[in-house]
């Protein structure tokens, strides 16, 4: 009896080797282990051997635990069986209870589950959760009993390859057939639950997210729009444009024609101060560079690679009629990517829609229409993308620069605070009462 009990406690003993140098190799950092091998660490190299075909190194650690399974049930629960019968039958001298062969196969019943539950919880269970709490020193001190055990039951290992491929063949699947590993779902699901936990802090969460979105993203989205754009006229002269340059402080200006749609050229303001001549002549020879138009429909990802190779830091972005619709800078593309980016001495830009207080709001003129009317709960035409464009239809004209002006509409009192380049800059927007009509105090 010793010698089975000795027998079932290597079994356990062997079985939770197996299964927590497993879960040691799988769990190690394989980027760190090859240059660890790189550097002449033996153990290293050993287990590179076993993760660079980690299908075969798992199959023949099952074959192992299945083995010292198999032992375990094939002398142990058969031996303890027949100790149970003999127990019983002792016990029950004299009386019919069951027959022989009964009690006999619900000893065996009773003695594996008993078995099963010693098996899981010590030869499974705790190995297991204990190696993924140790550190990488202590999962190597087990790389020499794994490395020889793969050895040992690679032929059986490589017999269930062999077998498992000819049945799955047989039912239609082809086991060469790579698959993906993780797809872009999985990872974002993973960035989820791992901002969650607070292991993933929500900025770097929000860059990786952009990085998906980026290849989805359009030149349209990410450019400036026309009207935020400050150009220079070709009409004008060289000291008007020179007043221009030195207020705006952009390192860039598109030069429009007198219609005001054409782009002619990009004025570089480093070359633009560089040189002592300011003529027009001069700087539109020496400090102008040509255009580069990109369609409104183009990929950020696409647009991005083509700007980094031909080394261009502004594109003229145009609409489906060949106007310019705005400007796109590898700056803008990089923000797309890492999230807005403050300059040095630019005043932060306001919030699109500010909720002052109770049914009250600040709102930009160049914010989004459905985007206001998802914060104030109020529909609005589709036929408009800011409010801006609302406003104006609302008055019907267009508003002198600088004008201040209030009116109703919608159950709304919007009170324009400033018109900049003919364009709503800011509004105080307030809901009112139903009233009989839409009336404008202008």
């Amino acid at each position: 009896m010793v010698g089975i009990i000795v027998l079932q406690i290597v079994l356990i003993i062997l079985n939770a080797i197996f299964s927590s140098a497993e879960i040691s190799v799988i769990s190690m950092n394989e980027t760190k282990i090859k240059q660890m091998a790189e550097e002449g660490d033996r153990r290293a190299e050993k287990a590179v051997l076993l993760l660079e075909k980690p299908a075969k190194f798992l199959e023949a650690i099952q074959a192992a635990v299945t083995f010292a399974g198999l032992l375990s049930g094939a002398f142990v629960a058969v031996y303890f069986a027949e100790l149970a019968k003999s127990a019983v039958m002792e016990v029950f001298a004299g009386k019919m209870i069951a027959s022989e062969q009964v009690i006999y196969g619900v000893s065996v019943i009773v003695v594996t589950l008993i078995l099963t539950y010693v098996n899981l919880l010590f030869g499974e269970i705790l190995p297991k959760r204990a190696a993924m709490s140790k550190s990488e020193d202590d999962a190597f001190k087990m790389i020499g009993i794994l490395f020889l055990v793969a050895k040992l039951f690679a032929p059986l290992a490589g017999l269930l390859h062999i077998s498992s491929n000819i049945f799955l063949r047989m039912i239609g699947i082809n086991p060469e057939e790579e698959q993906e590993v993780v797809t872009e779902e999985e990872i974002r699901m993973m960035l989820a639950e791992g901002k969650e936990q607070g292991t993933i802090q929500k900025e770097e969460s929000k860059m990786i997210q952009n990085v998906f979105e980026f290849n989805d993203t359009t030149a349209e989205q990410v450019s400036t729009r026309r009207r935020d754009l400050v150009c220079l006229n070709l009409e004008d002269d060289a000291q008007e444009w020179e007043k221009t340059i030195r207020e705006c402080r952009f390192s860039h200006f598109p030069i429009i024609d007198s219609n005001q749609e054409d782009v002619v050229g990009i004025l570089d303001t480093k070359d633009y101060f560089r040189s002592e001549d300011k003529s027009k002549e001069y700087v539109m020879k020496n400090a102008v560079d040509d255009p580069y138009f990109v369609p409104e429909n183009m990929k950020a990802n696409i647009l991005f690679a083509h700007m980094k190779k031909v080394r261009i830091y502004f594109a003229v972005v145009l609409d489906e009629y060949g106007g310019m619709s705005g400007i796109v800078t590898l700056h803008d593309l990089v923000e797309a990517l890492v999230g807005e980016l403050e300059e040095e001495e630019m005043p932060a830009k306001p919030e699109d829609i500010k909720k002052i207080k109770e049914d009250v709001w600040r709102i930009q003129g160049c914010a989004q229409l459905d985007e206001v009317s998802e914060a104030l709960g109020v529909e609005f035409p589709e036929v408009f993308d800011t409010f801006s464009g609302f406003v104006w239809d609302a008055i019907g004209r267009v508003p002198a620069e600088g004008e201040k002006f209030s009116l109703e509409v919608n159950d709304l009192k919007i009170d324009v605070k400033n018109i900049e380049n003919h364009m709503v800059d800011y509004a105080i927007v307030r809901k009112v009462k139903k009233r009989g009509s839409n009336e404008a105090d202008i």
